[in-house]
């Protein structure tokens, strides 16, 4: 029987070697060797096993210590009884060995598990609104960018006529277990297959669209319907509408945030809607109708004599719809009495002759903070 060789000279690496130079030169040598890409070639297949045996026993941190200490003795079964070890292999009959594999699942000391179905990618995007069209809902067009099927080769990523081949390190699980003994017993360290990268399969012969992805990246076109009453930074879905899934799972989903433009005149609470409304002072001493505005049009709305600035009044019903189908809010009007400015001086004559004419006693809030002033500082 032949000797085996070193199995950093199998890797083609220096004792030593770092965890990552020594995945990296297995990837590199499986993938030269591996019996798909050289199909009847007995010499390549008899190097993929000794590159597997040596990766089995380098990756794994005991087994690695236990070959650079003791090497191929080190790793052998066999060894440890013919070694002066107490003969560890007696556990492996209902010992430690099968108690261990009974809690743990044979995976006792790491563990991988293969991918299945995976639901696709969630995708986000915003829209921009007026004011109006958050009120009263709008129907929009919008473009995505999202990946899709690749139609040129079905979604399986190989080159049309040709079809992924089951990856023959893993025998199409997408994971190799690795076995070793311990003063324990026997256990079973699991690992994702790093030829095939867990999916079980390999593409010899890749799509030129997709390159070998199964999926492209396109855009495409989706009317989406903005319910009326939503507001600014509100989210909405659209099932179905994301990445396509992985190994058969479902498609992500398109979440769209709502993004509202500032209006003019209107600001929103809750369903309800603010305005201000600059009125006279004549106005507001003799009442007037005023044109107030809302979101369904102009209103004539009619103020009592002696208003004063900053009163609230109420339009019902005249707020934004209830984003669940039922009601609306209602408008609140706050007028504002404007100081004229930059009055003639028939205007000003007037004034005076208005205030000589008013006296004090039309002013109640006037009237009332003086008495409270003088009452306050001990003013007679």
């Amino acid at each position: 029987m032949a000797e085996k060789r070193d199995y950093y000279e199998v890797l083609g690496l220096s004792k030593g070697a770092s965890d990552a130079e020594i995945k990296k030169a297995y990837r590199k040598l499986a993938k030269q060797y591996h019996p798909d890409l050289n199909p009847g070639n007995k010499e390549a297949e008899a190097k993929f096993k000794e590159i597997n045996e040596a990766y089995e026993v380098l990756s794994d941190p005991q087994k690695k210590a236990m070959y650079d200490q003791y090497g191929h003795a080190g790793t052998d079964p066999n060894g440890f009884g013919n070694s002066g070890f107490g003969g560890f292999g007696d556990f492996d009959i209902g010992g430690f060995g099968d108690i261990f594999d009974t809690f743990f699942g044979g995976a006792f000391g790491g563990s991988a598990r293969r991918s299945g179905p995976q639901k696709g990618r969630d995708i986000r995007h915003s829209i921009e609104l007026t004011f109006e069209q958050a009120a009263f809902g709008v129907e929009k067009e919008i473009t995505v960018m999202k990946m899709e099927k690749c139609s040129n080769c079905g979604g399986s990523g190989a080159k049309p006529g040709t079809s992924p081949t089951t990856c023959s390190a893993c025998k199409g699980t997408g994971q190799i277990q690795y076995k070793h003994r311990t003063p324990f017993g026997q256990f079973v360290n699991v690992k994702t297959c790093d030829v095939c990268n867990g999916e079980g399969k390999i593409i010899t012969s890749p799509c030129h669209v997709c390159h070998g992805k199964g999926t492209v990246r396109k855009s495409k076109k989706l009317r989406v319907n903005i319910p009326a009453g939503i507001d600014d930074g509100q989210t909405i879905s659209l099932r179905g509408e994301g990445d396509p899934g992985i190994k058969g799972g479902p498609p992500g989903d398109l979440y769209i945030t709502i993004n509202v433009k500032p209006h003019p005149l209107f600001q929103r609470q809750g369903n309800d809607v603010i305005c201000e409304v600059p009125i006279t002072f004549v106005q507001a001493a003799l009442g007037a109708e005023l044109e107030v505005p809302t979101l369904d049009g102009k209103v004539k709305y009619t103020i009592p004599e002696g208003t004063q600035s900053s009163t609230v009044f109420r339009l019902k019903g005249k707020g934004i719809p209830n984003i669940r189908g039922y009601g609306r809010g209602d408008q609140y009007v706050k007028v504002i009495v404007e100081v004229p400015k930059n009055l003639s001086e028939q205007q000003k004559e007037l004034l005076r002759q208005f205030a000589e004419l008013d006296g004090n006693d039309t002013y109640e809030q006037r009237k009332g903070f003086f008495d409270k002033m003088k009452n306050a500082l001990g003013f007679n």
